[in-house]
């Protein structure tokens, strides 16, 4: 009877907090996590370290796994800490180079050398969405520093902020892009109003200019706490009456409510739930709207990139092609018809 050997799969990282990529390492039963590899990536060949080793079955991504090419040996460490060692000069020439040709918003922020010399990568980011021209930057990168290969990728602001590092807006010595997120999600406003967070700008955006990627570590658990709990400014049935919600304690359970000739009070989720809603009248629609204004300097804030460079266009283009106005036709038909003159 043939046995099947089951297929090795390693995860291996290139960067200190980075993305794993899964490898085929079935001739190569011996590796451990924190072992390095030398396997082949699309920008070369690389040096990366295992963080994890998975012998269950695993759905092969389209075209199938590549394979790890071998250990890395003391040689082969050793070569690429001496071209690490030239890829802050890199940077530098670069820099002095878009200055010479005027590429004002263009910022260059890192250079990748793989761990022989034979390729190298160049990360920049641009400001705004203007498109700039880096044909000549490249083809004075590719002169300077040929045999090697030399690539300009452009990375977004975000990956910016984690490959410079430094100190959070939060306080923490290290960012969290940094420290231990190997992957951006998705964040959106929605969180920020979802945990009752300020929506001022200077406080739900991070160093990076976006939205603080710390939103989401708690908005599944305020999405589960608010089941059950009414919305603020909207009116509800409570044992004492009816009246208006003026402030929600998700995580708390309760609600404080404004009850005409009573006062406000406090209630729990199960006393709320106890009562039906009351009858909304016809006609009347309830809008949400925050008592400071936040949400709508921040949505204003959002819209002035998209507003500017729009000019205003006139209600009715006007017609240049003369300046003397027409003549009134008379009648449906055509012109109108004169009568005899008088004598």
């Amino acid at each position: 009877m043939e046995t099947t050997a089951v297929q090795q799969i390693v995860g291996v990282r290139f960067s200190k907090v980075g993305k794993i990529y899964h490898f085929q390492a079935t001739n190569l039963a011996a590796l451990r996590v924190g072992d390095s590899v030398v396997v082949e990536t699309a920008r070369g060949w690389q040096i990366g370290e295992v963080a994890q080793v998975i012998n269950e079955p695993m759905q092969p991504p389209e075209g199938g796994w590549k394979p790890v090419e071998r250990l890395a040996t003391p040689r082969d460490l050793l070569l690429r800490q001496l071209w690490q060692l030239r890829e802050l000069d890199v940077v530098e020439v670069c820099r002095k180079r878009a200055a010479e040709l005027r590429l004002q918003n263009l910022k260059v922020v890192a250079a990748e050398y793989s761990f022989d010399g034979s390729r190298l990568t160049i990360l920049y980011s641009t400001e705004g969405e203007e498109r700039v021209d880096l044909k000549s930057l490249r083809q004075d990168m590719q002169r300077h520093y040929a045999p090697a290969a030399v690539e300009l990728r452009q990375i977004g602001p975000r990956d910016v902020a984690k490959l410079l590092g430094g100190m959070g807006a939060c306080g923490l010595e290290t960012r969290c892009c940094s420290r231990f997120l190997t992957e951006f999600s998705s964040i959106s406003i929605r969180m920020a109003k979802e945990q009752g967070i300020s929506l001022t700008p200077t406080e739900i955006t991070g160093m990076c200019g976006r939205l603080r990627c710390c939103l989401i570590y708690e908005y599944d658990t305020y999405v589960e706490a608010r089941k059950g709990l009414p919305k603020r400014n909207k009116r509800i049935a409570t044992p004492l009456g009816e009246g208006k919600v003026i402030d929600v304690s998700p995580l708390a359970g309760k609600v404080r409510v404004d009850i005409p000739e009573v006062g406000v009070r406090e209630f729990t989720r199960e006393e709320i739930l106890a009562f039906s809603e009351p009858p909304v009248e016809s006609g009347v629609v309830e809008t949400f709207q925050e008592e400071t204004g936040e949400e709508l300097y921040l949505e204003e804030e959002l819209r002035k990139e998209d507003e500017h460079g729009q000019p205003e266009q006139p209600a009715v283009q006007p017609n240049l092609s003369s300046s003397r106005p027409k003549k009134r036709s008379g009648g449906r038909g055509g012109r109108r018809k004169r009568g005899p003159k008088k004598s």
